[in-house]
């Protein structure tokens, strides 16, 4: 009996030594994976209210595991030019207050794609994505949720979008493209 689990430690002791730890770049690097979209209808108020929900799910892979912002990085009193938020604006190349930079692109009568970051996507923090705090390789899929309420001054529009995320030492992703044949349709203002 003694010799089955000396045997199964020496097996399991040898068998994780075997796991390979990933060897990503410190600067974090994405890929498209998809993109999702459903209608939700609301009664609540007594009216009809019909929002466009669209998921768009990226994957990514960072080398030291620094992406992210904590509710205290977000929430705080610091006003001056080097608080959490300010610095992200400071950075050349990003210039947003977000660690995730969302850009629209909407096509034009003539088919071609103008592009600008909408007012609400100035401002887009993901969570902590390694909360242990300890540096080393991660990856997993980022969803981002971006709703498009019909409204009365709202046209139907078709939209695509560009992506790239930042982490807390400031290494800038790549950026991907939303493929055309995966352009959404919502109701957006004029």
């Amino acid at each position: 009996m003694k010799l089955k689990v000396s045997l199964f430690l020496i097996l399991a002791v040898a068998s994780a030594g075997c796991v390979d730890i990933p060897d990503f770049d410190d600067t974090p690097k994405i890929y498209y994976n998809g993109i999702d979209q459903y209608t939700e209808t609301d009664t609540v108020s007594g009216k009809v209210q019909k929002t466009e929900y669209v998921t768009i799910t990226v994957d990514f892979e960072d080398g030291d595991g620094d992406l992210g912002a904590s509710a205290e990085d977000l929430n705080s009193k610091d006003t001056t030019n080097n608080s959490f938020v300010k610095r992200y604006e400071k950075v050349p190349g990003w210039g947003l207050p977000a660690n995730y930079e969302l850009v629209t692109m909407r096509m034009n009568k003539d088919s071609s794609w103008s592009e600008t970051v909408l007012p609400g996507d100035t401002f887009k923090f993901f969570p902590i994505l390694k909360p242990d705090g300890k540096p080393g390789p991660i990856k997993g899929k980022l969803d981002l949720v971006v709703n498009y309420r019909y409204l009365t001054s709202a046209v139907l529009s078709k939209l695509r979008f560009k992506v790239r995320i930042i982490d807390r030492a400031f290494h800038i992703s790549n950026q991907i493209e939303i493929p055309v044949i995966d352009a959404v349709t919502v109701p957006v203002y004029e």
